[in-house]
């Protein structure tokens, strides 16, 4: 599978499980149960919501154009002002800072996180040295940090380089050291697994990483929690909340690792990634993000990507990231992402 369809993989598949996890955030898994059966939500055009996306894909987006405009810590804050904007606006300005922010699909707030919103609202500050707090909500976990971070990983960086630009961009708007750890962890899982390493084995290298970092525990201890209970057997919801609800950095990631693991393919992950009583639309994304790196584009439910709004969009970001980063050609390029 060649990288160009682990890339489009990863963005579209990242926006199906966001879209998937919608419809039932913030509801507990027996209501979802007892709206949609005993095996819970499980297609995404039994949502009724037309395949809309939330914060996470409009987040994620807005990351890859953050690297598509310089990639340095200061392009992703500015990146982040102009998704902050989409979320005032009922649609985009005469004039637009850029092609991403003209699209009138991103100009939706569907339950965006507070550290985000309040992170984004504040002045540029530099990054502390990793295991120290943060500038911006230094006490802030939220997953909000994982649910933006794949685009790092799909850029062609070796997945240290990952690790550090995720993690420097999420203290952006989270200073909790767990909380940017996470982010780095799963860009660095992302930067391996779409470069041709299995799971397990890419596991197993972000284990390491994470262990080198100060304050890195939070996040091996999720992580392991992960493979521990998806070595157990089946997977299903109840394990799914076992390994957490995703409200926090770590649990997101670690409920999405769950959910590639114990799912047979990209469809089983997706489904038991957003079957619980927590932040489906999340833990959603982050599995959508990772499975579809993982089997590429081709290996997400076709019935589900056609419902997904917004989804050329999506897929002109992943072409446009290969193009930049993996050919290295700006040519077409600069009229869409201004530097």
């Amino acid at each position: 599978m060649d990288f160009t369809a682990r890339v489009r993989g990863s963005l579209l598949g990242g926006a199906v499980g966001d879209a998937l996890g919608w419809p039932v955030e913030f509801r507990r898994l027996e209501l979802i149960r007892a709206e949609y059966g005993p095996a819970g939500l499980t297609d995404l055009a039994a949502a009724d919501r037309g395949g809309q996306v939330t914060d996470d894909t409009q987040m994620t987006l807005f990351t890859a154009e953050g690297l598509l405009r310089g990639g340095r810590p200061e392009d992703l804050h500015a990146a982040y002002r102009r998704w902050f904007l989409t979320q005032r606006l009922p649609e985009p300005l005469r004039d637009p800072d850029g092609w991403l922010a003209a699209q009138d699909f991103l100009y939706a707030s569907r339950a965006p996180g507070n550290a985000c919103t309040t992170g984004v609202a504040t002045d540029y500050r530099p990054a502390a040295p990793f295991g120290q707090d943060g500038p911006v909500n230094p006490n802030s976990k939220g997953c909000g940090t994982v649910m933006r971070s794949a685009p790092f990983g799909l850029v062609g960086l070796d997945p240290q380089q990952a690790f550090q630009q995720a993690a420097v961009a999420a203290q952006l708007t989270h200073g909790h050291p767990t909380g940017y750890l996470a982010a780095g962890a799963f860009a660095a899982l992302i930067a391996r697994v779409a470069a041709g390493t299995p799971l397990r084995p890419a596991l197993d290298a972000v284990l390491a990483q994470v262990d080198a970092q100060p304050f890195g525990r939070e996040t091996g201890d999720a992580l392991r929690r992960a493979l521990r209970i998806a070595a157990e057997g089946p997977g299903s919801a109840e394990a799914v909340e076992r390994v957490g609800l995703g409200w926090i950095a770590e649990e997101c990631l670690a409920v999405a690792v769950y959910a590639a693991l114990a799912g047979a393919d990209a469809r089983e992950a997706l489904v038991l990634s957003v079957n619980h009583s927590g932040d489906s639309d999340s833990t959603g994304a982050v599995c959508g993000n990772l499975v579809g790196a993982l089997y590429g584009l081709d290996g997400l439910p076709a019935d589900w990507c056609a419902l997904v709004e917004g989804r050329e969009v999506i897929l002109q970001v992943a072409d446009d990231l290969v193009t930049a980063f993996a050919d290295g050609d700006r040519t077409t390029l600069d009229a869409r992402y201004p530097r």
